[in-house]
């Protein structure tokens, strides 16, 4: 039991040499940035800035040409158990070319490592805790690009390069792919992008010589070392801005529609080829610089304690404003779709840079 912690934040260690498991690296699922997940993450087809650069990177062309975005984001998961971080940076580099770079972290710090609690003679030493983390990195860099012969079309890749440690005991590097589409059909923005899109893979390396004890008694095999592959998975999204009072007001509703390939899931479309998982989400604006958002997505099947099942959704909502060049933008919601008692506050800041010496 006193190795509880390090057990729990170390599965890999357990799985075979090469393993597609439905759930690996499954903090790049989780989103950024609260104007998104005020709308429920029904965001593929709304976005069109920096955020594009981890929704849909065919999105960044919709930043200005000569201007500069930067993008943060901080918020707490599981009661303040993990920390999850983002930043970014995304710029017009011509009138056909976009570039951004993406920066996600999720860790858990100050885990005890309570190995050595015992000194030689059997008594406890609680000086002899030691503290690591459990984090897991994404590095993502995006191009986004418009042909002239299709001006109504924007392309973008994603690469990602991947980093995840478990303190000393478990290292593990990474990459994969993403590719985006996004286009107009009559005034409605509709996207796709096909993340993992050659499967991710991420290979782990284990410092068997710190683990051996604490599997000794488990009949477990650890290896030096293991893969991980993600297998791909589709989005595709709507979303429409309609105009009121003159554009004084606006209402965009939008959704998505995610598509995995790895077998059954528990979503409100389940089979043995594929899983659809829908989200949606609208935004009430009033002259773009005031905002209301709400959302739902993440639907689940559940059984009550009567046995009947019923269905769960994960509700969001959140709200936004514009002052000048900052965009500051707060969302409710219950990000790890755990507990309606866990629900996160997450912040997020945008502020667009003119990059024009005039």
């Amino acid at each position: 039991m006193r190795l509880c912690w390090l057990i729990f934040f170390l599965p890999s260690l357990l799985f075979a040499q090469v393993s597609t498991p439905k759930y690996a690296n499954e903090y790049l699922a989780l989103g950024v940035g609260a104007r998104a997940y005020g709308m429920g993450s029904a965001f593929q087809s709304v976005s069109s800035d920096v955020y594009s650069g981890y929704w849909n990177p065919a999105g960044l062309m919709g930043i200005p040409t000569d201007e500069l975005q930067v993008a943060a984001m901080h918020t707490s998961l599981f009661a303040g158990i993990a920390n999850y971080d983002y930043a970014s940076i995304a710029a017009r580099t011509d009138s056909s070319t976009s570039l951004a770079f993406s920066f996600i972290r999720l860790g858990v710090d100050d885990i005890p490592d309570t190995r050595f609690l015992y000194d030689a003679d059997g008594s406890i030493n609680y000086d002899n805790i030691r503290f690591f983390s459990a984090s897991d990195y994404a590095f993502i860099f995006s191009v986004a690009h418009i042909f002239p012969k299709t001006p109504d079309l924007h392309f973008g890749a994603n690469v990602k390069v991947l980093y995840r440690n478990a303190g000393d005991f478990a290292t593990a590097w990474g990459f994969g792919f993403d590719l985006g589409l996004k286009t107009k059909l009559g005034k409605w923005d509709v996207a796709a992008n096909l993340r993992d899109a050659t499967g991710t893979y991420v290979a782990w390396y284990h410092e068997t010589s710190l683990l051996s004890q604490i599997y000794a008694q488990t009949g477990n095999e650890i290896s030096d070392q293991s893969l991980e592959i993600s297998p791909p998975r589709l989005i595709i999204g709507a979303s429409r801005r309609f105009n009121l009072l003159e554009e004084k007001i606006g209402i965009r509703p939008a959704l998505d529609l995610l598509f995995t390939f790895d077998g059954k899931r528990n979503t409100l479309i389940s089979g043995s080829f594929t899983s659809i998982d829908p989200y949606a989400g609208v935004e009430f604006d009033y002259k773009q610089m005031i905002f209301v958002r709400g959302g739902a997505g993440q639907v689940q099947k559940s059984k009550n304690f009567d046995g009947t099942e019923s269905y769960k959704v994960t509700p969001s909502a959140g709200v936004g404003l514009k002052i000048k060049n900052f965009y500051i933008d707060y969302a409710l919601t219950d990000m790890g779709n755990v507990n309606d008692a866990l629900y996160s506050h997450i912040f997020s800041l945008k502020v667009d840079f003119s990059l024009n010496n005039e």
